[in-house]
């Protein structure tokens, strides 16, 4: 029996069309891998949007810098203006990754997917969701380090959701590394948030695995809230 194949998207380092140099965390792969699946990078090439997602059987949106909300349709309700402060994407990376959404929510709507950080962002933008482009404008200093390459606790919102509530204070711990946040989740539901009230996860209910988080959980251990999601993940395709 063929393993199941997961997607895992990729970042430009230069941040430019003309070329640049992919890069990923080791870490996505490494645990796809130990929960049984067979990772597959997937490089911007936004021509074969439809052949990885018709390839794939689960798909990872991995972290990186700042959306171009600009560049969002006038009518989204994530349209607005950069922040001075934003740290903005690849524009190809950017134009690939909600390709990619979209092709996945048509054509394989009941396929699980993880967006992380970044990821998490463009798939809340995807739904109609806003983001705080810039917390330091928003949130007390303290706050703003929290969630600067640190590690946090947060707090499972609901008890229906495919992420699993941390059983111990030391599973609720997870490493953040982002300057900007959700606003307004859209038409996906909040179900962690920080003790600073940031959001931490959404997911929509209606579907098997369609989760993001803002922390990065292929940097954590195998608890439920770092790379176990990964087997969650997994456990979705079975």
């Amino acid at each position: 029996m063929l393993r199941p194949l997961i997607g895992i998207t990729l970042d430009n380092v230069e941040n430019t069309l003309a070329s640049g140099k992919y890069e990923v965390g080791v870490g996505y792969s490494r645990a796809v891998a130990e929960a049984g699946g067979v990772p597959v990078l997937l490089p911007h090439e936004i021509s074969r949007v439809p052949d990885y997602v018709q390839r794939c059987d689960g798909l990872i949106l991995t972290g990186g810098v700042d959306p171009d909300t600009s560049t969002l349709p006038a009518d989204w309700p994530g349209h607005a203006p950069v922040h001075p402060k934003a740290r903005v994407m690849d524009p190809a990376r950017q134009a690939f990754e909600l390709a990619l959404l979209a092709e996945w929510d048509h054509v394989k709507p009941q396929g699980p997917l993880l967006g992380v950080c970044l990821g998490m962002q463009l798939l809340t933008l995807h739904h109609g969701g806003t983001l705080n482009q810039y917390l330091p404008d928003t949130h007390a200093s303290d706050v703003v380090e929290r969630h600067r390459k640190n590690d946090h606790a947060i707090r499972v919102t609901v008890d229906d959701s495919v992420l699993q509530p941390p059983t111990t204070e030391a599973e609720a711990i997870t490493h953040s590394n982002h300057q900007q946040a959700i606003a307004d989740a859209g038409t996906l539901r909040v179900v962690a948030v920080a003790e600073d009230g940031i959001i931490e996860a959404v997911d929509n209910p209606g579907r098997p695995f369609y989760l993001g988080v803002q922390w990065h959980p292929e940097r954590g251990d195998n608890g439920p809230l770092s790379r176990g999601l990964m087997g969650s993940l997994m456990n979705a395709l079975r």
